[in-house]
């Protein structure tokens, strides 16, 4: 596959500096953007913020931006809501394929304070394809499995229609919506990616495996919301990242949406077994579902497979002790 330049907005986070080392070690040309705001650099070390392990994650996203220097990837350190000063760094970078990440990445965040997550989501994505519909070859957006709302029979497809619940399923949708105006418009070519229940080294975003690893090398309880039994599709970071890889270097991806999942739903019940074997000890405390989560479960990824060639390898009982093992070798 040859060589392409790459800008990723929104890089530096959990998914995106994954993507770049994943892409650099491809020889693919990479660009960071980033105005490390977001689950970063910059919102923990504000101490008017009250964080918990603060200092376990600054080390983290410092970690994180080391990692990309090692790798030569250049980081711009950028708000993406500034659109004449993206635009500037999108024209010296020239990229072949944008990929925007930048977003609130968090339902509940979400829920709380919209206005944050539609400047941070949607503003950055108009920016991003306004620059890209004369200038770029291909245009990838993360979206999520939240677009679907509630699963019917606890499986969808890329066909299932979409009844987004909250704020962040609603936006993602709508976000997905704007990307395939822009193709039909002035034909930019896209791809959508819906991933699911993201897990894995050097996530910030407060994710429930995250949690319930965190709680349990601090001796606390692990709180689970509902009985337990409700049924995510637990995704290990290298998955998503090997999919997106494929996405880039296959033509056949264009103008299409694709699950980038494990493939498989787990209970939440299941992933607190796997801690439990770890930490004996943990505690368990169940605490009343949010309404606003909806009842989810597998996401089909045939269509990842057939098409672009994606080979998910980590269930969960693979790569979530994986990245128990990681957490243990940090110092809480």
């Amino acid at each position: 596959m040859a060589s392409k330049k790459i800008a990723l907005i929104g890089g530096a986070g959990f998914i995106g500096h994954n993507l770049a080392l994943k892409l650099a070690k491809r020889n693919h040309e990479v660009h960071v953007i980033d105005g490390l705001q977001i689950n970063n650099l910059l919102y923990f070390a504000d101490t008017a913020h009250n964080i918990s392990n603060r200092d376990l994650y600054m080390k983290i996203v410092t970690d994180r931006l080391n990692m990309l220097r090692e790798a030569r990837v250049p980081i711009i350190v950028q708000d993406a809501r500034d659109y004449m000063k993206l635009s500037e760094e999108l024209s010296r970078i020239k990229p072949d394929v944008v990929i925007v990440l930048a977003a609130v990445a968090h339902a509940d965040r979400s829920n709380k304070d919209p206005h944050s997550t539609f400047d941070h989501s949607l503003r950055t994505l108009e920016n991003a394809l306004d620059y890209s519909r004369n200038n770029v070859d291909h245009f990838i957006y993360f979206s999520s499995s939240m677009v679907y709302g509630n699963f019917p029979g606890g499986f969808v497809t890329e066909e299932t229609p979409c009844e987004p619940k909250g704020i962040y399923g609603a936006l993602k949708f709508a976000g997905e919506k704007i990307v395939m105006a822009y193709n039909q418009v002035f034909g930019l070519d896209y791809t959508i990616v819906r991933p699911s229940a993201l897990y894995g080294e050097r996530c910030v975003s407060r994710r429930v495996g995250q949690i319930f690893i965190e709680n349990a090398l601090q001796g606390a309880e692990i709180t689970i919301n509902g009985t337990g039994e409700d049924r995510l599709d637990f995704t290990y970071i290298d998955d998503l990242v090997q999919g997106v890889t494929c996405v880039i270097e296959n033509k056949e991806s264009r103008n299409q949406i694709f699950n980038l999942t494990y493939g498989e739903g787990r209970s939440i019940a299941q992933m607190a077994s796997i801690l439990n074997e770890h930490f004996p000890a943990a505690k368990i405390k169940y605490l009343p579902k949010d309404i606003l989560m909806p009842d989810r479960g597998t996401l089909c990824v045939d269509k990842a497979k057939q098409l672009i060639g994606y080979k998910p390898e980590f269930p969960l009982d693979k790569g979530f002790v994986k990245y128990i093992e990681w957490y243990k070798s940090m110092a809480l």
